[in-house]
């Protein structure tokens, strides 16, 4: 068994879809498992849906879903002929699902909407590239992963239910032996052994649509490839393979050819995008390798990422934008000691956040972190019962690992610099 995640830039136009049926009909004959991520910039189209909806601006809500809607049936018309009829009644069930949904008032929380709406970016995809892969004679099955995989109720942030989601994947691949069995001793071709479904999102016991977080489909992957005992996972991207950098911001990034399991954690630490934070421990459990491929050039080595340690390895540059340092002082001027900061990680616990940096000193604490509005007010609100808050805002933050004095004054010059925090390893600057 071999699982493969297909992201957003490789399904993204008509073209990219059929360079994909390509690279999979080198493995139909399986068994294989493809996560795929919604197409392009449509998880960011479905936001902007959500977020007019939860303003109370239900018409251009249902104006912008109609953007996402056209784009999808286009898409199918280029793509589609003899599965034409039979992937439009499906994707209409999806439509109206949202349609329903933004025809009312928003009652519960933004997170809970959000996690219905954005979830059909993939539910989409999926059911093109099942259908158009039926109609190129790669024979497969669409599951929806919602039946499969359990999760509790946080919202935009959802935490997998392993014993139950473990019995539905184990049911399924279970099934798909005992039928493959039956067919063989009557003659019969086996069933498919290509099954697509959905990286990102689960569901509640209640049947309702939660999301991973951001690039949650590598975690899916790792998900199906840890339960299924896989032979490996294959991340298909449209570069080489894991960069020491993002390659639009820096053009002189190098590949990476091979990188130890503890290396690429402590990189998606960080913010590093190429491999979701929460991906690697499942595979690391059970040891199962993870390529990093180039879709447009599946000839291309790519990186391995596995047990092996790394060795000389170039500096690797992450920088995040859009960040908050919140200024914390003791009231009292009493030294910041255990109590206050256990209190402040209760907080940090209590209203889902998590922090990119912080740096104690005697009587204050600075704390970097994604700016997300509504966060960055409820820790001000629940803080300032203990520390005198202040918020600074329109930060970047530059993470370089493995670093040396030319690249580290190369990064660094010219910029305004708010916090500096420094290990053998690693250091991280707060700049505006």
């Amino acid at each position: 068994m071999k699982v493969f995640k297909f992201g957003g830039a490789s399904v993204n136009n008509v073209e990219r879809i059929k360079n994909l049926a390509t690279i999979v009909k080198q493995y139909e004959k399986g068994p294989l498992v493809i996560i795929i991520s919604a197409m392009g910039k449509t998880t960011n189209g479905l936001e902007k849906v959500v977020e007019s909806f939860f303003a109370g601006n239900k018409e251009e809500a249902l104006q912008l879903f109609e953007v996402v809607k056209q784009h999808h049936i286009d898409t199918s018309k280029y793509l589609l002929v003899t599965c034409f009829n039979e992937c439009m009644v499906q994707l209409t069930d999806f439509f109206t699902e949202i349609e329903w949904l933004l025809h009312d008032k928003p009652v519960r929380e933004f997170d809970y909407y959000y996690d219905q709406v954005v979830c059909v970016g993939e539910l989409l995809s999926t059911c093109i590239i099942s259908h158009y892969l039926n109609e190129m004679t790669i024979a497969n099955e669409w599951l929806d992963v919602r039946d499969i995989i359990r999760t509790d109720n946080n919202f935009r942030d959802a935490s997998i239910d392993w014993n139950i989601t473990s019995e539905r994947i184990r049911m399924m691949d279970a099934g798909r032996r005992v039928a493959d069995k039956k067919k063989s001793l009557t003659g019969q071709h086996p069933s498919s052994n290509i099954f697509i479904t959905q990286g990102f999102i689960g569901s509640t016991d209640d049947n309702e649509s939660t999301t991973l977080g951001r690039e949650g489909s590598d975690y899916t992957a790792a998900v199906f490839a840890n339960l299924l005992n896989a032979e490996s996972v294959s991340i298909w991207k449209d570069v080489e393979g894991v960069m020491n950098a993002d390659p639009k911001a820096f053009p002189d990034a190098q590949l990476i050819s091979e990188l130890s399991f503890t290396e690429v954690i402590e990189m998606a630490y960080y913010g590093a995008q190429v491999i979701h934070p929460k991906t690697i421990k499942p595979l690391q459990n059970k040891g199962i390798p993870l390529y990093v491929k180039c879709f447009l050039d599946p000839s291309l080595p790519g990186t391995v990422i596995h047990k092996k340690n790394s060795n000389h390895l170039p500096p690797i540059i992450v920088v995040k934008q859009n960040q908050a340092l919140i200024h914390l002082s003791s009231q009292d001027f009493s030294f910041v000691g255990e109590e206050p900061m256990s209190m402040l990680y209760k907080i940090f616990a209590k209203i889902k956040i998590k922090p990119s940096l912080i740096q104690t000193g005697a009587i204050n604490v600075q704390v970097c972190l994604d700016y997300r509005a509504d966060k960055i007010a409820q820790l001000a609100e629940e803080a300032g019962g203990i520390f005198d808050v202040q918020v600074e805002k329109e930060l970047n933050l530059l993470t370089i690992r493995h670093y040396n004095d030319a690249i580290l004054e190369e990064l660094t010059r010219g910029k305004n610099i708010v916090l500096t925090q420094q290990t053998k390893e690693t250091v991280q600057i707060v700049y505006s």
